[in-house]
Formats: C-alpha cells, structure tokens, sequence
C-alpha cells in the first residue's frame, strides 16, 4: 500500500494499528509536533510523497484549490471509534491502492456502514 501520513485529529493508534499493512506510513503529531496549522501538513504530505489520511475536510477543500500533490483520504466517519477506523482502512486497502495509482484522482471518501 502507499505510504500514508495519518493527520492529528486521527489517534496515533490508528497509524500503529494499520503500520502491519503500511510499515512506511507516519502520524503528524511524530513527525511534526502538535497543533501544527493544515499548511505545514500538506506541504510535508507533498514533498516526501505521502498520502494525507484524515477527518479534516479543509484537506478536501485545499485539494480542490492546488490540486495533487498530495492525495488525501478522507474518512466521514467523525463519531467513529479507533477499531472502527482501522476496520474500515483494512477493508478498503484495495480502493486506496487504486485510488493511489490513478494520476487523476485527488480525493477519496471513505465511509463505514452503520
């Protein structure tokens, strides 16, 4: 799988729990401290090559307005518990890769069923 760039507002043991299937994947608060603003995020996404795995939705917007790099992977799951998250990532392992791979697409919606 691509590496990922797991945003603050996801637990660092989401990123831990995936790190199996994605060993190169990174957390924000490791690798750029806390409370850091969404431009610093995206910036690091784009030049080391990451996709931004998120619940933020301004990600989405500042996709729409630069364009990618980088890809983001929005998860509409805010009331989501942390198993759940890992569940629906592990599930959907195969359309992030296709998603990845693809030169056109910027954004990909992740959802669980309730």
């Amino acid at each position: 799988m691509a590496r990922l760039l797991f945003d603050e507002n996801l637990s660092e043991s989401v990123a831990a729990r995936i790190a199996p299937l994605v060993p190169d994947s990174e957390h924000v608060r490791r690798v750029l401290g806390v409370g850091v603003d969404d431009e610093h995020v995206w910036a690091y996404a784009r030049s080391c090559g990451l996709t931004l795995v998120t619940l933020d939705e301004d990600f989405e917007r500042l996709s729409v307005a630069r364009g990618i790099p980088p890809k983001v992977v929005l998860l509409a799951t805010h009331n989501a518990r942390n198993a759940q998250l890992v569940a629906l990532l592990v599930a959907k392992a195969p359309v992030i890769e296709r998603f990845v791979a693809d030169p056109e697409s910027a954004v990909l919606i992740l959802c669980t069923a309730d």
